[in-house]
């Protein structure tokens, strides 16, 4: 353990409260997912709307190549995932040892792994035990490694993270498969599609990876571990947010410069997308730690709070409970009387009942997490 980690470590309570931010931004992140895409989505229909349509289409996910704010949601679950495992690591360190952590660790790996399971079979309607397309298995590979790692130096860490990238990057680039020549990043012909079907014997019908594209996903997590190292040392507020600021800065202009060779393809997690999409996911960041923990500005972000504390209990519960057919049956009367505004009020009863529900999780202080 290096000697910020045991610093950390000896006051693992101060650490805690310089990250408020983290719930903050978990929540904001997700409550595009459960319900503030559909709120925008009806917002649309109510008149055409340049800035609406504008903010529609980042509520998409690319088609192929590119990049659109949909897709960053799951790089920035990633990297807070990371985030988050300094607290842990820290706070567990001052009562377990190292093989008590780690076994920790892989406790919450594998229930985050079949809860991804359980996600995919109910969506699906059969059973499924893997299927890394979806974000809790990736986070579960992610988080486990990250928190290996979490005791190693931070040249160590780092290393590991840019090691995992270059080695995806040459794999995509030079290796070929049956049908699929060397470099190829179409859709529908690609090593990770390949592999899929060697592994799997499947493929995802949107051209999502899974097996082979789920490994570089682990550079944002420990990019993430990073961040929450720094953000628990002693360093100054504005050093940290410069700090945060380049390497998002960074990320982007690298991903960009890299992307005439290797496209940004979410689907595949090709390299360009990894360093771009952890890029803005650090901006994105840096803007509620900033707002939140620096400038000390937390009351407008309680609703987002409230989400982000229990991220896992939302995330399955819209799989798992048919929230909004329950409330349609009371929302939908009250809709058809109100012309276009109808379907803004249903979506906005949906995301308002489910808001209720983890609020009163958080008064009863019920916070599900693996």
């Amino acid at each position: 353990m290096n000697s910020e980690s045991a610093s950390v470590a000896a006051h693992p309570a101060a650490a805690a409260a310089r990250l408020a931010s983290l719930d903050a931004f978990r929540g904001f992140t997700m409550f595009w997912i459960v319900g503030g895409k559909s709120l925008l989505m009806a917002l649309q229909r109510l008149g055409s709307n340049a800035v609406v349509a504008a903010v529609a289409r980042q509520l998409e996910h690319s088609p192929w190549a590119g990049l659109r704010f949909y897709d960053v949601i799951w790089p920035a679950f990633m990297l807070m995932v990371g985030v988050s495992i300094p607290l842990s690591y820290a706070k567990r360190r001052r009562t377990q040892t190292d093989g008590q952590i780690r076994l920790q660790a892989l406790k919450r790996a594998a229930i985050l792994f079949l809860l991804g399971s359980l996600r995919t079979s109910v969506s699906s309607n059969k059973p499924t035990l893997v299927e890394l397309s979806s974000a809790l298995q990736p986070i579960a590979l992610a988080y486990l490694v990250a928190s290996f790692l979490a005791g190693a130096s931070r040249k160590v860490q780092a290393a590991a993270g840019a090691l995992i990238l270059v080695v995806y990057a040459l794999v995509l680039q030079f290796i070929p498969a049956p049908g699929v020549p060397a470099g190829s990043y179409e859709n529908g012909t690609n090593l990770v599609r390949a592999v899929d079907l060697m592994v799997l014997g499947r493929t995802h019908a949107e051209g999502w990876g899974t097996v082979l594209s789920a490994i570089p996903t682990i550079s944002t997590t420990i990019l993430g571990l990073l961040i929450g190292q720094l953000l628990m040392s002693s360093r100054p507020a504005r050093t940290k947010l410069k700090i945060i600021g380049l390497v998002g800065v960074g990320g982007v202009a690298l991903g960009l410069a890299l992307s005439p060779v290797v496209p940004v393809i979410m689907k595949l997690w090709t390299t360009s997308y990894g360093i771009l999409s952890a890029g803005f996911a650090c901006l994105q960041f840096l803007v509620f730690y900033w707002v939140i923990d620096v400038l000390g500005f937390r009351k407008w972000a309680f609703p987002f709070v409230i989400i982000g504390m229990n991220a896992v209990a939302i995330y399955m519960g819209v799989t798992l409970v048919p929230i909004s057919r329950i409330v349609g049956i009371f929302s939908k009367p009250i809709a058809a009387h109100l012309g276009p505004f109808g379907a803004l009020f249903s979506a906005a009863a949906v995301l308002l009942v489910e808001w209720l529900i983890l609020y009163w999780m958080y008064k009863r202080k019920i916070f599900l997490r693996a």
